[in-house]
């Protein structure tokens, strides 16, 4: 008479198996987690450039000199057209959410009141727009802002850097 032995894993192999893979998978978490925060800065950086390149746009074109207050009034066409300065996802609301990140537009340091834009709506003589990570160390590192002069600034904080920009923060480059 014959025996006939089960073939399979035992439980014990099953374990080091599942051992394995969670070793695995705690050593990749952490870099996995490092590119999705450096990806979400990297897209906070282009929306920033963005935002600077449309507000230089609108004053230029619609604003009459003047910038935009908020990122809502970026979104507006122009009278005869059919798209704002700045892309939708950017636009939609006064302080939108994108990529891990929040986006605002204000007043700079000394704005005052600017003309009368082409669809008759107020402008600014300075703007000031920041990107803030919503979860500091998870969605983002640094925070970032910009002015006038276009130039985005960074800063290893949960706050955006203040104007007028210099140290700790520093230019994006």
């Amino acid at each position: 008479m014959a025996f006939r032995q089960d073939t399979g894993f035992t439980l014990i192999e099953l374990i080091i198996v599942v051992a394995i893979i969670s070793v695995i998978a705690a050593i990749a978490t952490p870099g996995l987690l490092r590119a999705r925060m450096t990806a979400n800065e990297a897209s906070a950086i282009g929306s920033m450039k963005s935002i600077a390149s449309a507000q230089i746009a609108y004053s230029s074109s619609c604003g009459r000199g003047g910038f935009a207050p908020t990122l809502v009034v970026l979104g507006t066409p122009a009278p005869g057209t059919a798209v704002g300065f700045i892309s939708p996802d950017l636009s939609q609301v006064v302080s939108p959410i994108k990529s891990g990140y929040s986006f605002t537009v204000a007043n700079g340091a000394g704005a005052g009141a600017g003309p009368t834009d082409c669809n008759g709506g107020a402008t600014i003589t300075v703007y000031y727009a920041t990107a803030t990570p919503l979860s500091f160390g998870i969605s983002g590192g640094r925070s970032f802002a910009a002015n006038i002069d276009s130039i985005v600034w960074q800063v290893n904080a949960a706050a955006p850097p203040t104007e007028p920009f210099g140290p700790p923060a520093a230019p994006v480059q």
